[in-house]
């Protein structure tokens, strides 16, 4: 599978494979993002989720998929670093903020930087169109957090807080896509670069809320495994999407795509959070899907 998946880089399949592994990737990541605003705190969320796939990882890495090159050393530990400051960074504004707030905020910074560091690192450049394509897109999912925060009655300077956090998380999300994009396309076979991904990815988390985790009485600790194992379900699909399409495709097209799951987010809210949708947030929802519809035709 992976010579089959490597042949199509640069190639017109390899663009719509990627189309599909990203839209894909921005579903589940909403999905992901709301599974650590449930019962739990995202702190816990977040560990029991990273332990499983940490552990399901395992075996793929060392006993399936080809080893490592020496070269992958250094960026193994730099990818695990920016995703420790990334969670970090998440938890805390997920912690502190509303996720119909604090989500939109996240994505919407993520692209627009992704897009120029994809500029600088992978020499990608995008149409007068496509960036007009990203405004509207990022317009979009602004605006929903603005709404939002207008209408969601919370304490205020907690909020903001909250909003600063939220804001930094987004320029970790430009900085992990873009070096994970480096990393996979580094590595001979992307299925090497992904399994150990989540194999060491996967301990910080659980060590760091371990206190929290032994704390929780039995019923609550069989709750949270079922969380950890499904998350990890999602996380594999959701964050290893991503990372194939950028491999496939331009780094900056994959990276916007994938923000419309802020659209998946808000349907999430009113089907399970039971929030309502106005005139106004389907309106914003709808300069989301402009854009990314801009950013895929305008080249």
């Amino acid at each position: 599978m992976s010579a089959w998946l490597i042949s199509l880089e640069g190639t017109e399949a390899g663009h719509q494979l990627a189309l599909v592994l990203a839209l894909m990737a921005a579903l589940l990541h909403a999905v992901f993002g709301a599974m650590q605003k449930g019962r739990h705190d995202p702190w816990i969320s977040r560990g029991a989720v990273d332990l499983s796939y940490g552990l399901m990882a395992a075996p793929f890495a060392l006993f399936v998929v080809p080893f490592p090159e020496p070269h992958m050393w250094p960026i193994f530990a730099i990818v695990w670093l920016i995703h420790v400051v990334y969670k970090l960074l998440q938890a805390r504004a997920y912690t502190l903020g509303a996720y119909t707030v604090v989500y939109p905020v996240v994505r919407g910074t993520g692209p627009l930087i992704t897009v120029l560091a994809a500029g600088v690192v992978f020499h990608e450049h995008f149409a007068p169109m496509q960036w007009f394509g990203v405004l509207v897109l990022v317009s979009g999912i602004f605006g929903l957090a603005v709404y939002n925060l207008v209408k969601i009655r919370v304490d205020r300077d907690i909020l903001i807080h909250a909003l600063i956090l939220a804001f930094l998380t987004g320029i970790m999300v430009a900085a992990y896509t873009t070096y994970d994009a480096y990393g996979i396309r580094a590595a001979a076979d992307p299925f090497t670069f992904l399994a150990w991904f989540f194999m060491i990815d996967g301990f910080f988390m659980p060590i760091l809320v371990n206190r929290r985790l032994r704390a929780l009485v039995p019923s609550e600790r069989a709750g949270l495994a079922l969380r950890g194992i499904s998350g990890a379900f999602v996380a594999f699909f959701s964050f290893g999407a991503i990372m194939l399409a950028t491999r496939l495709d331009k780094v900056g097209e994959a990276a916007v795509l994938r923000e419309t799951s802020t659209l998946f987010a808000a349907v999430i809210g009113v089907v399970f959070l039971k929030e309502t949708v106005g005139p106004r947030r389907v309106f914003l929802m709808g300069l989301i899907a402009l854009g990314a519809v801009l950013v895929e035709f305008g080249s």
